[in-house]
């Protein structure tokens, strides 16, 4: 099941399409960031903080290094570089029966990393969210 979720979600990535989301994403999903304590619930908010790490994270340096597929949940390693500094980080997705992701998951290291994301993940939340 999990296998068309992630080859829409690498299409999304590819095209930077971000209405692909409104078909990935289920109405209740929660995801977890690196950063913040609180899961964050549901697709709107869910949307924003795709969005949001897609505009740090994307530039031409990310990319997947590794997935494991299995039944309804994946996990995919990635690696990008951002202002010079290395980020190693993990993707834990789940789907429901129907393909949708219910929960979202994103693990970061090292430290020097989850700091930066912080500092320009808050930067582009408030841009996006328009404040």
């Amino acid at each position: 099941m999990i296998e068309k979720t992630i080859a829409r979600w690498h299409e999304l990535l590819e095209t930077n399409d971000q209405s692909i989301l409104d078909e990935l994403l289920a109405d209740d999903v929660t995801f977890h960031s690196p950063v913040v304590h609180t899961p964050q619930e549901g697709k709107e908010i869910t949307k924003l903080y795709l969005a949001s790490a897609s505009n740090v994270l994307g530039n031409g340096d990310f990319r997947y290094a590794r997935e494991v597929l299995d039944g309804n949940n994946a996990v995919l390693e990635f690696v990008t570089e951002v202002d010079g500094i290395h980020i190693n980080g993990v993707d834990m997705i789940r789907c429901n029966d129907a393909g949708q992701i219910v929960d979202f998951k994103v693990m970061i290291r090292p430290l020097k990393a989850i700091n930066l994301l912080h500092k320009k993940m808050g930067e582009m939340l408030q841009q996006l969210a328009g404040n």
